[in-house]
């Protein structure tokens, strides 16, 4: 069965970083795009990157263009998410998943950004 385990999450103030890691077990995560998306409780799930199966295509929603940085290591089957330059607002619950609309997806890691 597919499996997706998020870690790396925490506490941060305005202007820091996290790495996120999403470790994938139980299908061909090498051939697959792969999806970062975040939700804030209560909200709906929003899409914020994608990447395809090599690493070579990114895509990032407005909303953190220039700021994250999505990157996977296929030997290691895992999926990264550098968070830099924090703000209020990238205040959710980050989870990785295999479509973008993050409806196959792991139980997630907290980030919360504090000013």
């Amino acid at each position: 069965d597919q499996q997706l385990s998020e870690s790396g999450g925490g506490s941060v103030q305005v202007g820091g970083s996290l790495r996120l890691s999403c470790a994938a077990s139980g299908f061909a995560f090498w051939r697959v795009w792969m999806y970062w998306v975040r939700q804030v409780p209560g909200k709906g799930v929003e899409w914020i990157s994608s990447i395809d199966s090599d690493g070579s295509d990114t895509d990032y929603a407005d909303s953190v263009k220039g700021r994250f940085t999505v990157s996977r290591d296929n030997d290691q089957r895992t999926l990264y998410l550098q968070m830099d330059s924090l703000k209020t607002e990238d205040t959710a619950v980050y989870y990785c998943a295999t479509d973008q609309g993050g409806r196959y997806r792991g139980q997630g890691t907290r980030v919360t950004v504090s000013s």
